[in-house]
């Protein structure tokens, strides 16, 4: 049995894509915001605080937690709590590479852990205002890392990619699917 412990639409509908038998329960857990911290260590703490929080309920299931966060300059962008930091954040972003870490934690039955992380880069459109204030009436960008999201009118803002697409999405599948079967 695997449980996502994750109420992310995105994960939910990747995983669903290759076919993959899960079911959600998500538990509250403060995620860190450490500037301070690599993204990989910072998205890996938030991934296992996600997984040891439904795993400590279901110790004979498989548990899966993931973080993405997006980061310039070294800061973690996270969900914006409104439009004006949607705007803030995309604006800091156009012109710009960045990059998406995705850590995943996987909890196995008994407790042993497999843990990664995945980097991937983003090249933003160099963009004016109004082209960011269109995007955001296409997307709704309050749920999402960065504030915004490569799978919906991605075309719109983004130049370029470098790395695994589902990982920039919200999780990195194929690296899952070998840890998951290894």
């Amino acid at each position: 049995m695997l449980i996502l412990a994750s109420q992310s639409p995105r994960r939910s509908e990747l995983l669903r894509r290759e076919g993959v038998d899960f079911t959600v329960v998500v538990k509250d857990t403060e995620e860190e915001h450490d500037a301070t911290l690599a993204p990989q260590v910072l998205c890996a703490r938030n991934a296992a605080a996600k997984a040891k929080a439904v795993a400590a309920d279901y110790s004979h299931a498989t548990v899966l937690g993931a973080d993405t966060l997006v980061f310039i300059d070294g800061t973690p962008l996270g969900k914006p709590a409104d439009e004006a930091e949607a705007l803030r954040m995309l604006m800091q972003l156009q012109g710009r590479t960045h990059c998406v870490c995705t850590a995943v934690a996987v909890i196995l039955p008994g407790g042993e852990r497999r843990d990664f992380a995945e980097i991937s880069y983003v090249t933003f459109r160099s963009l004016s205002e109004e082209d960011i204030r269109n995007y955001m009436q296409l997307v709704h960008v309050l749920d999402k890392a960065g504030a915004y999201a490569i799978q919906e009118h991605g075309e719109l803002i983004i130049e370029k990619i470098e790395g695994d697409y589902d990982n920039i999405v919200g999780l990195p599948v194929t690296r899952l699917l070998q840890v998951l079967r290894g």
